[in-house]
């Protein structure tokens, strides 16, 4: 005991022996822990998950990682993936469900509508729901189930009830200032506002602060804020039926029958860039990039754009050497995989099939080539091959009974172009293909709506200030003189009009000073107009059946807009919203004309950024519209005498003050004279007896005087 150091001895050396290794900085200690999250809402539970053993963990999660993270970023850090698939020791696999974190909530409730009821393979479509849902069923309670009342019905507004106008007027809406107004038009009075936005101005709220668009039947108003997104518009009052998340959107596009949604915002940093929703339920079908993968990007390269087929089955985008076709509503790949199209430079729907038009230039040893392929079967229809092609454009007819491929090809040494039109007759067997050669350069090209008959503008030089005007026929009118072989005018000759499937040339206008053309929706008035800054604004309108023209101007205009029946056209100057000031902007504003080229009303802006006609769906074949105009005298009087009565009744509206005024003059005469008449017998009292209003106390006496205005003497010889 003796030999044992005290304890303070013993502390004094072990600290000598460590002197050295201890910093003399004081202990403060800083660990870095990862954000504490207070809720749950970035977490969702994916259930209905196949059970794997250990052995298959890996790639499972790896197909749930990949399926997961197209709908949004994952919160991860150094030992948290993202995603955590609980493992049951005892059995020996997965329980079927797993745990999935997002960075943000909108990413998580974007994932709860995207991937529920997702067919994960042939035996297991899964079930999505938010973390905190789960939270709710864990603390409830088991007890006997009792059905809730069903919400009270809420009637949805008539997205129809402006075709219901009495005076079958037309509707448009501008876009002005920091205004959004849609007005009446009937083609005879002035423009009458509709609806303002009135109601959002007494909330305080902006119902648009960028561009707004119709839906294809005009259905729905769509307005765009982008801080709030696109919101709907629907119903005589327009009010708000839906409202779809698309931050800094920049346009959206509605699919032809009104079911879908495609918002953009132009952002190529964002991979939810492009969204696509069911305009019913305002899910959230699918997002997308800008860019389809591989496909090159820069200013040179604009992003290819997605376009709906006729009857909204599908949603293709063109990426490098393929087209991605997607099936709604699951917007899933069609047979999971892409179209294939080596050097795809555009392609097109057909107007009224399931038909894709798409071109590829030359390659290598192969031809540039237009095909025609039927979708779903992926069929090739047609495919035409052409040789030394610089560029191709394809125009279709609206019924899509014909396409026009105007091609521009090159000489060998490369330095001369010239055109030639492909013209496709789709509703032919076999689709056979005319070729239309013009040795000048075709600027314009366009069918007429519903016919058969197109027009092109082309020149020489396409630089050049005049131009021509031609107009084909696919369809040629040939008489035959065929011999009666029944009736009494048996073995007589007579004249039949026939017509025969064979592109027939109509007329050439030259020295034509236009740059774009416009046909009427109802055909057979076209607008040939010279737009833009520096031509000259002359308008054009020509009746193609009599061989008419009335030249109008409207300087400066940039943009040319029928309304949907063909009665009137606008004519616009109208300037991008932002961007600074509009060096034309004393230009800014419309006018609106009839079909015949009169002019109805003019509106000046100090900033005009849109006019848009509200479209109408098209109901009627071309059998039935020509049935109406054969019996349109049958309904003269009935129109006449209906114009009469709208007459009548804004002249009534007009004059409603005046005739006011002019009744209450007539009725104070009226008591004038009857106080007068209660007053007379005191008045011939007090006059002895003497009436002076009485005829017979006065003598008539007619008394003739003759003035000399002048005298004029004259000597006849």
């Amino acid at each position: 005991m003796a030999d044992e150091k005290p304890i303070e001895d013993a502390l004094a050396e072990e600290a000598a022996e460590l002197d050295g290794y201890f910093s003399d900085a004081p202990l403060e200690p800083e660990p870095k822990y990862p954000p504490l999250k207070k809720s749950f809402d970035t977490a969702i539970i994916i259930t209905n998950l196949p059970t794997v053993p250990q052995s298959k963990i890996e790639r499972l999660t790896k197909v749930v990682l990949k399926l997961v993270s197209r709908i949004g970023k994952l919160a991860t850090s150094e030992e948290f993936g993202g995603m955590f698939m609980p493992f049951d020791e005892s059995s020996g696999s997965t329980l079927g469900f797993c745990f999935v974190d997002y960075e943000t909530p909108e990413e998580a409730k974007n994932a709860v509508g995207v991937l529920e009821g997702y067919t994960f393979d042939k035996n297991h479509q899964i079930s999505v729901s938010p973390y905190h849902r789960a939270e709710k069923l864990k603390g409830l309670e088991e007890k006997e189930f009792v059905e809730p009342e069903p919400a009270p019905f809420v009637e949805k507004p008539n997205a129809n009830a402006w075709l219901e106008d009495p005076s079958q007027r037309d509707q448009f809406v501008i876009r002005q200032g920091e205004e959004t107004v849609v007005y009446w038009f009937d083609a005879k009075n002035d423009p009458i506002v509709d609806y303002d936005g009135s109601r959002e101005k007494e909330a305080g709220v902006a119902w648009c602060a960028f561009y707004c668009h119709w839906s294809p039947k005009g259905s729905y108003l769509a307005t765009l804020v982008p801080q709030r997104g696109v919101i709907l518009w629907s119903g005589s009052n327009y009010d708000k039926v839906g409202r779809f998340v698309a931050p800094d959107v920049k346009t959206v596009l509605f699919s032809p029958q009104e079911n879908y949604l495609l918002t953009n915002n132009m952002r190529r940093d964002d991979e939810q860039a492009i969204r696509v929703y069911n305009i019913q339920s305002g899910k959230l079908l699918r997002a997308f990039p800008l860019y389809p993968n591989d496909f090159p990007q820069g200013d040179e390269f604009p992003p290819p754009p997605f376009l709906w087929s006729h009857d909204d089955q599908y949603l293709a985008r063109m990426g490098k050497d393929l087209i991605s076709i997607y099936s709604t509503p699951s917007m899933k790949l069609l047979d999971k995989k892409s179209l294939f199209a080596e050097g795809i430079e555009e392609f097109q729907w057909s107007p009224k099939a399931n038909i894709i038009a798409c071109w590829a230039p030359e390659q290598a040893n192969s031809p540039a080539h237009v095909d025609l392929i039927e979708l779903p079967s992926r069929k090739s229809l047609r495919q035409t091959n052409l040789f030394n092609v610089t560029s191709c454009n394809m125009v279709w007819q609206e019924n899509g009974e014909y396409l026009a491929v105007r091609v521009t090809r090159h000489t060998k040494s490369k330095k001369t172009l010239y055109n030639n039109i492909e013209l496709f007759r789709l509703k032919e067997p076999g689709i056979p293909v005319e070729m239309l050669d013009t040795k000048d350069g075709v600027m314009a090209l366009a069918f007429e709506p519903r016919g058969s008959r197109f027009a092109m503008i082309h020149a020489e030089n396409p630089s050049a200030a005049k131009v021509s005007v031609s107009f084909y026929d696919m369809m040629k009118k040939t008489e035959q003189i065929t011999v009666s072989k029944k009736g009494a005018k048996k073995g007589q000759k007579q004249k039949e009009v026939v017509t025969v499937k064979e592109l027939n040339k109509i007329r050439t206008l030259e020295g034509k000073q236009c740059n774009f053309i416009f046909w009427s929706p109802a055909g057979q008035t076209i607008i040939l107009a010279s737009l833009g800054d520096s031509a000259s604004g002359t308008l054009e309108f020509y009746d193609v059946d009599n061989n008419s023209m009335v030249v109008k101007e409207h300087y400066r205009a940039n943009q040319v807009v029928w309304d949907p029946d063909g009665r009137s056209v606008a004519t616009c100057v109208s300037q991008p919203i932002g961007g600074g000031h509009y060096k034309f902007a004393m230009d800014n504003g419309y006018i609106l004309w009839s079909f015949q080229g009169k002019q109805l009303y003019q509106q000046s802006f100090e900033s005009f950024y849109q006019f848009l006609w509200r479209p109408r769906d098209k109901l009627l074949s071309k059998k039935e519209i020509n049935k109406v105009k054969y019996n349109l005298k049958k309904y003269e009087k009935q129109f006449e005498q209906a114009d009469k009565e709208r007459q009548r009744a804004l002249y009534l509206e007009e004059t409603k003050g005046k005739r006011a005024v002019r009744k209450q003059y007539r009725d104070l005469l009226a008591d004038l004279r009857a106080l007068r008449k209660s007053q007379r017998a005191r008045h011939i009292e007090l006059q002895d007896g003497y009436d002076s209003e009485d005829d017979n106390n006065y003598t008539m006496n007619d008394v003739t005087v003759e003035t000399i205005l002048s005298t004029k003497e004259e000597v006849v010889a």
